[in-house]
């Protein structure tokens, strides 16, 4: 990584004419969705559109290395999801498109950088789109062409070298112009800041990514013919075959959506979930 990269197409290339971006970016007002030290996340909106904006400080040495201690990659910028969505694009996977994106300085604790993306809408979130499914069931042909969307974005993903980290049904978003149907159906995956590049994805990782997709649909009352279909179409292979060959897989699938579910109701009884 150089030691400044900036890529600026319009319209922050001429709001930000003649200035420093990196100034620039942090003088953008807006919704904030996320403010930590390290990291603020906020809508603002030029000329009438909507766009999204992450802005990464430097997470320090102590960060990086309580990351590295439990054997995970730390996050330490924007560039991340750049290469992310600059994979995703060449695989035929839905994403952000990026207008702004800037990165400065080599030491990695210290390292400044931004991204600014277009907001996708209308849209809708697949975890609210599909909210109320478990009393209310959609219609079947809709239920299993979404199914069957994701297992092909799931599988393009991972084939192109990339994995999510942050794998959630919340993170797919649901076209709504025009309104999705079984024929008509549009999915963009979203919130790439944790995602890892490689030039294959590995096995773990790949499980990592479906076991927590799994355990964040759990909720929405998707029966066992959805799983068998979402495997077939994600394996690409007849089913018999799926079931044979994957079910190490598929057997860690279902052992550790109980485990995330069971972290996830010691949080919420403990208050930390609000």
């Amino acid at each position: 990584m150089s030691a400044r990269l900036l890529c600026l197409d319009e319209p922050f290339r001429s709001l930000w004419s003649g200035q420093d971006p990196f100034v620039a970016v942090e003088a953008l007002q807006g919704k904030v969705f996320r403010q930590l030290e390290a990291r603020r996340t906020l809508r603002t909106e030029v000329a009438g559109r909507g766009y999204f904006v992450k802005i990464h400080r430097g997470v320090g040495w102590a960060e990086i290395a309580k990351n590295l201690l439990r054997c995970r990659l730390p996050v330490l910028g924007a560039q991340n999801e750049w290469q992310a969505v600059q994979r995703l694009n060449t695989c035929g996977v839905d994403t952000m498109r990026v207008v702004a994106c800037g990165c400065s300085g080599r030491n990695p604790a210290r390292q400044s950088s931004f991204i600014v993306t277009e907001e996708l809408a209308p849209t809708v979130s697949l975890e609210d789109y599909c909210a109320d499914w478990s009393m209310r069931p959609p219609e079947l042909r809709l239920k299993r062409a979404l199914v069957r969307r994701v297992a092909e974005l799931a599988r393009r993903m991972h084939g192109a070298g990339v994995n999510h980290r942050d794998f959630y049904i919340c993170h797919f978003l649901v076209h709504l112009d025009p309104p999705p149907t079984p024929e008509q159906l549009r999915l963009s995956l979203i919130d790439l800041h944790r995602a890892q590049v490689r030039a294959a994805t590995p096995r773990r990782w790949r499980d990592k990514d479906l076991a927590a997709l799994h355990f964040s649909a759990l909720g929405i009352g998707l029966k066992r013919n959805d799983l068998l279909r979402f495997v077939r179409v994600y394996f690409a292979r007849p089913l018999r075959l799926v079931l044979r060959q994957e079910a190490p897989l598929l057997d860690h699938l279902q052992r550790t959506a109980q485990r995330l579910q069971a972290r996830y109701e010691r949080k919420l009884a403990r208050g930390e979930m609000t």
